[in-house]
């Protein structure tokens, strides 16, 4: 496995901010499901104990839908949702990369990821989230 650092981020308005250890070179998962597809959301997915919330767990409001499994928190004042538990990786955080501070990304690679029938990537994604 690769060596882990700390990488921060945050919403629009910097309300909610979040730090996560993930490797300098990282995955990005790209999917085509309903919402990533209309909102642009690139995935990073951590195991949650890989995640700390640092600021704003009073300033975000959940949404969910269909399964109701995927929480997607969403902030208050920009409406941002930088991060969610996506219903492939409950054990994890997927991370919008888009809203991830590079100053500790040496690389990256953008790959595709079929959500409009995640199922079938499923597999996959499970493992994104283990330790």
């Amino acid at each position: 496995m690769a060596e882990l650092t700390s990488h921060r981020g945050n919403c629009h308005c910097k309300a909610v901010t979040w730090e996560i250890r993930a490797p300098e070179k990282l995955s990005v998962n790209e999917c085509d499901c309903s919402i990533c597809d209309m909102i642009g959301f690139l995935h990073i997915i951590v195991p949650k104990s890989r995640f700390k919330l640092l600021t704003g767990s009073d300033n975000m409001i959940t949404y969910t839908f269909n399964t109701g499994i995927a929480q997607h928190y969403i902030c208050k004042t920009c409406g941002v949702k930088s991060f969610y538990i996506p219903r492939s990786n409950p054990d994890g955080y997927s991370i919008n990369f888009r809203c991830l501070d590079r100053t500790n990304v040496a690389d990256y690679e953008i790959l595709s990821c079929k959500g409009m029938t995640w199922e079938q990537a499923a597999e996959r994604l499970a493992l994104l989230s283990k330790e």
